[in-house]
């Protein structure tokens, strides 16, 4: 038998970041996706009347892991992160690499390697609700700093999330659409789905509406660092007869400088 479709709660941490909650009501299963702080996470379980039961945890820094501790106090939930972070992840419970995948009270989750923003990040994929959690990997329409990792680490991370399916919802950790949308419109001006979307990213901040999730498919058209084969975004640069990983370079160092 099929799972139950999962709910899925996203809202505002911090400056910027989003948090997200998973749910299951019939097997009692709820999941935290990173813990940016405590209070924003309680105030959303409290108002949905759920018992947190896991934190899946992308990668080591602050901004993901700061609820940790508080949560599992509280609710005794189980913490799961990478292995090559695990030393910096607080209260761990379980450590996964590549290819793992959990069952998680009936829910298979897919554990996908994506160093680069850190050195051992990974991603959550659930193929049966197309469902992909990026932590700070894939923005809609960037891509994380390489703080940890290089230009080649981080393209080969993303190279692996474009090849799920182009339906699958990526949900990301932080709201940075809007200026991520103005790096790729300079690069790439002559996109007209770029185009298209980069107004309608504007019209929902005014709003004060999320941008996020996005899908694999929108991300392909759009983000640049999905299109480092693109010959216009290669002519941009004056990289056309470059590898990919050094478009990718080239690229993340203009994010960079932007």
């Amino acid at each position: 038998m099929a799972p139950s479709k999962l709910q899925v709660f996203q809202f505002p941490c911090r400056e910027d970041n989003y948090g997200v909650i998973i749910a299951d009501r019939t097997a009692g299963f709820v999941a935290s996706i990173d813990a940016p702080e405590e209070e924003p996470i309680l105030e959303v379980l409290e108002d949905k009347r759920l018992a947190l039961t896991h934190i899946l945890t992308t990668h080591h820094h602050g901004d993901h892991v700061a609820g940790n501790a508080a949560l599992k106090a509280r609710f005794g939930c189980h913490i799961i992160g990478p292995e090559a972070e695990a030393a910096k992840i607080p209260a761990i419970d379980q450590t996964v690499n590549h290819g793992d995948r959990l069952d998680l009270m009936g829910h298979a989750v897919d554990v996908i390697a994506t160093p680069g923003h850190t050195a051992g990040e990974v991603s959550y994929y659930l193929s049966d609700q197309s469902l992909l959690f990026a932590g700070d990997t894939l923005f809609a329409m960037g891509c994380g700093r390489l703080f940890e990792g290089d230009a080649a680490t981080m393209h080969t991370s993303l190279q692996r999330l474009a090849a799920l399916p182009d339906e699958t919802r990526v949900y990301a950790g932080h709201e940075y659409t809007l200026s991520n949308a103005k790096f790729a419109l300079s690069v790439d001006a002559g996109n007209a789905a770029l185009v298209a979307r980069a107004r309608e990213v504007e019209l929902l901040r005014d709003d004060g509406k999320p941008t996020l999730p996005t899908t694999i498919d929108l991300e392909k058209q759009t983000n640049p660092f999905l299109r480092t084969a693109n010959p216009a975004i290669r002519s941009h640069l004056g990289l056309e007869s470059a590898s990919d990983e050094e478009v990718f370079a080239a690229l993340r160092a203009g994010k960079d400088r932007f």
